[in-house]
């Protein structure tokens, strides 16, 4: 058995001519603070953090869109929806799970990402 200690990073792909632009959808649109990313990987990247796990942007050929995605606990579901919406980014539907709202967003390159916020008894 393995015991885990904690997430450490998520990592998710852009096409290197993109490269630029995902830093900023990541930090401008998503407003992740970006970190420090050593120059040891002889290619490109960006990293960034939320909320004390690391979210790293490499680079990679377009790939089609499949499941495979990140999902990120929010503390307001509905308000960060809207934000996104307001943003023109693409979201979509996501079936229920009780419990919890959640909703997932396609970012500019591809890649899906889940916002979720698990409910509590009497709320929402």
């Amino acid at each position: 058995m393995i015991d885990f200690k904690r997430i450490d990073h998520i990592h998710v792909c852009v096409p290197e001519e993109r490269l630029d632009e995902a830093r900023a959808f990541y930090a401008d649109i998503i407003g992740l603070p970006e970190t420090y990313r050593p120059d040891v990987f002889g290619r490109p990247g960006h990293w960034f953090n939320v909320c004390g796990i690391e979210l790293h942007i490499g680079v990679e050929e377009a790939r089609p869109r499949t499941i495979r995605h990140s999902a990120f606990e929010v503390t307001d579901v509905k308000a960060a929806k809207a934000y996104l919406e307001s943003k023109g980014v693409e979201l979509i539907w996501e079936p229920v799970i009780p419990g919890r709202q959640r909703f997932a967003f396609i970012d500019p390159f591809g890649n899906r990402m889940e916002l979720l916020q698990f409910e509590v008894e009497g709320e929402m």
